[in-house]
């Protein structure tokens, strides 16, 4: 006996999110439930995601996805699964991606390859599936997850921050060109984020570092970008298109000298 098709929930908005079994994509996902969005979680870490997705009870808002953004094939399906089961998408936010870190000289072409199909072709493919059904509704939004390393160059990122670069120019581009179908797209740039990532392979040393050069002296919370990505997707950022956004405790925005003067000010208490 055939079983009766499944009845979509169009009631609420639907976000999409890729690499959201752990860090900001899941603090986004988190986010969003709490604002009373239907989900779907994208990942190629299945069991990490399907845990995690567990974790947020919210199973009847909530669809988790195999998704390997640098497969046209995979996206096609995780975006079709999406149609079954909520019957609309609202929202995209592209932010799978990789880091390698490692100079010129020292960077293969498979690193190189690699990063730039996860981080910079995964959200175009993705980005066109969303865009879409999204003209299709005449609304819709994007958020690409650019980086601070994407705005200045640092050291090891010759990789990791030309595909960031590039981010940032392909939300450009969308703005301009979906525009008219009343897609808005934009890109938030974390500066150094206090994800389980950055506790692992940042050393005291290297936090010391990026506390001395920002003026909020300290690292940002996956929250705190969760709040500024739905902010950007939300009717509140309704004319809101083509903006890069460093979330960053101000990093992006200092030159040479603020250790120098933090150093000054010690001196004179």
């Amino acid at each position: 006996m055939k079983k009766p098709a499944t009845k979509k929930n169009t009631a609420a908005k639907t976000v999409i999110i890729t690499g959201a079994a752990r860090g900001i994509g899941l603090a986004a996902a988190e986010r969003f439930l709490k604002e009373g969005w239907q989900v779907a979680m994208f990942d190629v870490l299945m069991p990490e995601l399907e845990a995690a997705a567990k974790a947020l009870g919210e199973p009847k808002r909530i669809l988790t996805h195999h998704c390997d953004v640098r497969s046209p094939e995979s996206v096609k399906a995780a975006f079709e699964a999406v149609d079954a089961r909520f019957g609309r998408v609202d929202a995209l936010v592209n932010n799978a991606g990789i880091a390698d870190f490692g100079t010129i000289l020292e960077t293969s072409l498979e690193v190189w390859t690699n990063i730039m199909a996860t981080n910079l072709t995964g959200p175009f493919l993705c980005s066109q599936e969303a865009a879409r059904r999204m003209a299709a509704r005449g609304a819709g939004a994007i958020v690409n997850i650019g980086s601070i390393s994407g705005l200045r160059a640092s050291t090891l990122r010759v990789a990791y921050g030309t595909s960031k670069a590039g981010i940032i120019h392909l939300t450009k581009q969308q703005a301009v060109e979906l525009g008219e179908f009343g897609i808005r797209a934009n890109c938030i740039c974390p500066g150094p984020v206090d994800t389980a990532m950055a506790k692992k392979v940042h050393t005291q040393a290297i936090r010391n570092d990026y506390h001395d050069h920002m003026p909020l002296n300290r690292y940002g919370l996956e929250s705190e970008l969760a709040a500024s990505i739905y902010f950007l997707c939300s009717d509140e950022a309704s004319y809101i298109t083509g903006q890069v956004l460093a979330v960053d405790g101000g990093f992006d925005s200092t030159g040479i000298g603020l250790p120098t003067l933090r150093a000054m000010h010690r001196q004179k208490r």
